[in-house]
């Protein structure tokens, strides 16, 4: 068995960790929980943790280890959750679309929303996980960077596309083969997190916005301007920006975009570095324009008709939460029905209308149109088909990688 490495935190993974927990994605509530990217770098100090407390990581294995099905015989399903990411009713204390699912199937769902950081949370499960013991959990969801990690370490099981067949046939193109899981053997997505342009129109005053580079050069926008501290998003844009592939770029294009947004810095254009509390500044003025999480947009636009997006037309950042059964889960069969469920159009346009992310199903937007029709013709939930072909992802990191994009991504926003 091939021994999986200790990752220690380098400063800049430190200082990225500090982002996320301070202003980060890792730290927003109802409708703005986006999970930081930039914990990649969190995970790395995990991992190295089981070997400094003597845990044994598991083998960087293909496929993980199942246990003896329970589902036939005990019709229940145990689904850890981030918080305020599933429908509630009015009382605050049921969830329509998992009563529905008992109802229709009799298997009994017990949900937990025990999720609140990827990394703190991949700190309880990585004891049993290692071990090559039962985490008492079917479904888990984790963000991207995460799920590639377990898929990596060979935590999570491979799923049965028999059980799938309403995930494999409504899963949107554009979530389809993330270069971390191809062909989605080990996941499906829970809900997607777009990162594109956000402005105010009333503080652009009439400047015009189409690109990154607008909000860059305009000396018009000077000292209005926001960019994220989550590096795959903002990394992201700057390199699509700049006509290179965030899917395959090299580490030279990675410094060519550092030393673009770095000149933008150095002349005062950028105002800050922000996490959610970016949302202030862009209502009230302080930011013309800004990289902004597209869950944010939905509610800020809702309450403020100044507010607005763009999608460049080199493209925007998705990234995803993402649903995945753990080694040794007790009723793989059931967890597997229900997320088969999620991909069914009605229960994906109820989850849709009340969490306003990007919905991952495809052919919802009529049910979603009989719930809330605003909802239902909102880019920024169901993206159109020319929309979802702008749609690009931050290729997968190595370690040695990570530590390295980090201290520079660091330097720049002077974390």
């Amino acid at each position: 068995m091939k021994q999986y490495e200790p990752d220690r935190l380098s400063p800049a993974q430190a200082a990225a960790m500090r982002r996320g927990f301070r202003n980060g994605r890792a730290a927003l509530s109802r409708r703005s929980l986006l999970r930081a990217s930039a914990g990649g770098a969190l995970a790395f100090g995990g991992i190295g943790a089981l070997s400094a407390c003597g845990i044994p990581p598991a083998g960087n294995t293909q496929g993980g280890v199942s246990a003896e099905d329970h589902s036939e015989k005990d019709k229940s399903i145990a689904f850890s959750n981030w918080t305020e990411y599933m429908d509630v009713d009015d009382s605050g204390r049921e969830h329509p679309t998992l009563d529905a699912f008992t109802e229709r199937t009799g298997i009994k769902v017990t949900y937990t929303e025990d999720i609140n950081d990827n990394t703190e949370f991949f700190g309880k499960i990585k004891p049993q996980l290692a071990a090559g013991q039962d985490t008492g959990r079917d479904i888990i969801v984790l963000t991207d960077w995460l799920a590639a990690r377990l898929i990596r370490l060979g935590w999570v099981q491979k799923l049965d596309p028999s059980h799938l067949p309403h995930a494999y046939a409504n899963l949107s193109p554009q979530f389809r083969s993330p270069d971390w899981d191809p062909g989605r053997a080990y996941s499906y997505p829970w809900q997607g997190i777009a990162a594109v342009i956000g402005y105010n129109k009333k503080a652009l005053d009439g400047v015009e916005v189409k690109t990154l580079s607008d909000l860059l050069d305009n000396p018009k926008l000077k000292g209005r301007v926001g960019l994220l501290t989550e590096m795959r998003d903002t990394m992201g844009l700057a390199l699509l920006d700049m006509d290179k592939a965030p899917e395959k770029f090299t580490a030279d294009d990675y410094d060519a975009g550092i030393a673009r947004l770095q000149k933008a810095v150095d002349k005062g254009q950028v105002r800050r570095f922000t996490g959610n509390d970016y949302t202030s500044d862009l209502s009230k003025g302080d930011f013309a324009a800004c990289v902004a999480w597209a869950g944010d947009i939905v509610q800020l636009k809702a309450d403020n008709p100044d507010i607005d997006f763009l999608i460049p037309d080199s493209g925007y950042m998705m990234s995803s939460d993402n649903l995945m059964i753990p080694n040794k889960a007790r009723h793989k069969a059931n967890a597997e029905r229900l997320i088969d469920y999620y991909f069914e159009p009605r229960p994906a346009a109820e989850l849709a209308a009340y969490i306003n992310f990007v919905c991952p199903v495809d052919g919802v937007k009529d049910e979603l149109a009989k719930i809330d029709e605003d909802a239902a013709n909102n880019p920024l939930i169901l993206p159109d088909r020319a929309m979802q072909t702008k749609s690009r992802a931050f290729r997968s990191l190595s370690t040695e990688e990570e530590t390295a994009f980090e201290a520079k991504f660091a330097k720049l926003t002077g974390a």
